[in-house]
C-alpha cells in the first residue's frame, strides 16, 4: 500500500522523533555536556556547591583522531588520468571543503548525516548541494533496492509563540515544502513545489558503519562511552579525594549538632563543617569528653593508576597509538615505531573512504542528473580521490614517489597525487612544466624549431606506369 504525501511526512516525522534523544545524548558526549554517571545522587547533591564534573572528553579525542584523515581532493571520471574540473567546481561552489568534514564529524558521532541536492534557480549549472544533521533529518530505505524511498527535513523559525515548525519532504519525483499551522501540516506557500519527475529521492545518506540489520549506522563512540563515563568518575572522585587531601578528614567526639553554628548563631552543612579551616569550642577533653581525630590524607595514585588502564583500553579498542592517549615512555618511539603503531587507525580510515566514497559518487551523480535531466552513464564509475590517511614524514613519502617514477611504475601526474599535492596545485604545475619547456626550446632554437627536427624530406613522385595498375588493383 502506498502512502500519500501527508502520510509519508507524518511517517517519518514520527520516526524521526523516536531516534533524536539517542542522537542528542551521542551529540553531549562529543560536546562533553554529558551527564555524570555512577556517583551516588545523595553524594552528588551533598557536593553539587563545591565539586564540578570532570570531563575527560575521550570520545572528541577518538572522533578527531578519524575525521581528520578524511579529505576528499576530486573525482575522476573512468579513463580519465586527471580529476574532473567540472564536478570540482561545483564542489567547491558549494563550500563541501568545510561541510563534507562536518558531514563526516557528525556521521561518525550520531551514526549517520545526509547530503541534498536541489536545483539551483539562479544557476543551473551549479545544482545546490548540502550536508544536513541526523538531528534534522530522517530517511527510510526501500527494502528491495535499498535506496532511500523518502526523507523528511525539519527545522524551526522564531521564538515562543511566533516559532513556526517547518518541514521538507523528499519523494523520488517531487521536493514538497511544509509549515505547520494548529497541528497540521500544509504546503508552505512561501516554497512552490518542485516537481522534478526524475525518479530518485535527492537525498544521500553518510551512514557509519552501516550493517545489513543496520542501514543507518553505528556511533564510533559506542565502545568508547562507557569507558569514558568510567574515566569521568574516577577524575571526579580524585578531585573529591584532593579535597579531602587538602584538608583533612576528622572525627569530633563529644559535639552535638548545635555546636557546629556560624557567627550568626545559623547551622552550617555538613561540607562547611569538613572544609572549616579552625573549629572553636567551649568543651575541652577532660570535662566533656570531647576530642578531634584527624585521618590520614588520601593516595592520589589509585586514582592516576585506574584513569592509565582505562585510557589503554580505549586505544585497544578503537585503534590508537598510546602517545595519543598521552602514554608515553623515557625514550622516544622511531619514526617507523610511530608509523606501525598508528596502522590500524590508518586502515579504520581506510574504510570509512572506501564507505564514503561511494555515498559522495552517488551524490555526483545526483548533481549530474538534477543538472543535464537525465543520467550520465560514465559516472556509473565515477572514482572519489581522497588524501592520503596515512602520516609519512615528508622525506619518506618524496622518496617513495620518485622511485616509483624512476622505475617507471606510475607516472609524473600520480607521483605528485602521491605526494598529497592538490588538483588545482597539479594543474598549475603541469602548466608551468609547459611554459619551462617552450622557454627551453625557444633558448636552444631561437625562437624556430626546425633545426631541432630538421626539414621533412619531399614525398617521392609516383611514376605514371604505376597508377593505371594502383587503379586496376582497386577496383578489382
Amino acid at each position: 500500500m502506498e502512502r500519500t504525501e501527508l502520510e509519508w511526512l507524518d511517517h517519518l516525522v514520527s520516526c524521526h522523533d523516536k531516534v533524536k534523544a539517542d542522537l542528542k545524548r551521542l551529540d553531549s558526549y562529543y560536546e562533553g555536556t554529558q551527564p555524570l554517571s555512577y556517583m551516588a545522587p545523595e553524594l552528588e547533591r551533598e557536593l553539587s556547591e563545591s565539586v564540578r564534573q570532570v570531563v575527560i572528553n575521550w570520545p572528541r579525542l577518538v572522533v578527531d583522531a578519524i575525521e581528520e584523515r578524511l579529505d576528499v581532493t576530486g573525482f575522476r571520471f573512468p579513463g580519465e588520468a586527471q580529476a574532473d574540473e567540472e564536478l570540482w567546481r561545483i564542489w567547491q561552489a558549494n563550500d563541501l571543503d568545510e561541510q563534507s568534514q562536518q558531514g563526516h564529524l557528525d556521521a561518525l558521532v550520531m551514526k549517520r548525516s545526509y547530503v541534498v541536492v536541489g536545483t539551483n534557480e539562479a544557476d543551473k549549472t551549479t545544482p545546490i548541494i548540502t550536508v544536513e544533521s541526523a538531528l534534522d533529518m530522517y530517511a527510510e530505505h526501500d527494502p528491495r533496492t535499498r535506496k532511500v524511498a523518502a526523507a523528511v527535513k525539519r527545522w524551526c523559525e522564531g521564538e515562543g509563540k511566533d516559532e513556526v515548525e517547518h518541514a521538507t519532504l523528499y519523494l523520488p519525483n517531487a521536493t514538497i515544502w511544509y509549515l505547520k499551522e494548529d497541528d497540521q501540516w500544509i504546503q508552505d506557500p512561501a516554497y512552490p513545489r518542485d516537481d522534478h519527475n526524475l525518479g530518485v529521492v535527492l537525498v544521500e545518506v553518510l551512514a557509519n558503519r552501516p550493517r545489513l540489520k543496520k542501514r543507518n549506522g553505528v556511533s564510533e563512540l559506542a565502545d568508547v562511552i562507557p569507558l569514558s563515563d568510567a574515566a569521568c568518575k574516577i577524575a571526579t572522585d580524585m578531585m573529591i579525594s584532593a579535597e579531602y587531601h587538602a584538608t583533612p578528614r576528622r572525627v569530633a567526639f563529644g559535639f552535638g549538632e548545635e555546636d557546629f553554628v556560624d557567627e550568626h548563631g545559623r547551622k552550617i552543612s555538613a561540607w562547611s563543617r569538613i572544609a572549616g579551616r579552625i573549629w572553636a569550642t567551649e568543651k575541652n577533653r577532660k570535662d566533656h569528653g570531647a576530642d578531634v581525630v584527624q585521618f590520614p590524607e588520601a593516595d592520589l595514585k589509585n586514582f592516576h593508576s585506574t584513569i592509565n588502564q582505562l585510557a589503554e583500553l580505549v586505544a585497544s579498542l578503537i585503534g590508537m597509538p598510546p602517545h595519543f592517549m598521552g602514554r608515553s615512555t623515557a625514550n622516544p618511539a622511531s619514526a617507523d615505531a610511530i608509523r606501525s603503531s598508528e596502522s590500524r587507525l590508518v586502515k579504520r580510515a581506510e574504510r570509512k573512504q572506501g564507505a564514503w566514497g561511494g555515498t559522495w559518487e552517488r551524490v555526483m551523480r545526483l548533481v549530474l542528473l538534477v543538472r543535464d535531466g537525465k543520467a550520465n552513464a560514465e559516472a556509473r564509475s565515477l572514482e572519489t580521490i581522497w588524501r592520503d590517511a596515512s602520516t609519512p614524514t615528508v622525506a619518506q613519502a618524496a622518496d617513495a614517489a620518485v622511485k616509483k617514477k624512476q622505475a617507471g611504475i606510475v607516472p609524473l601526474r600520480q607521483t605528485r597525487e602521491d605526494l598529497g599535492y592538490t588538483q588545482a596545485q597539479i594543474a598549475r604545475m603541469e602548466e608551468q612544466d609547459e611554459r619551462d619547456a617552450q622557454s627551453a626550446m625557444r633558448r636552444i632554437t631561437g625562437g624556430d624549431v626546425t633545426p631541432l627536427f630538421g626539414t621533412k624530406d619531399p614525398p617521392e613522385p609516383v611514376p605514371d606506369d604505376v597508377l593505371p595498375e594502383a587503379s586496376s588493383g582497386n577496383a578489382a
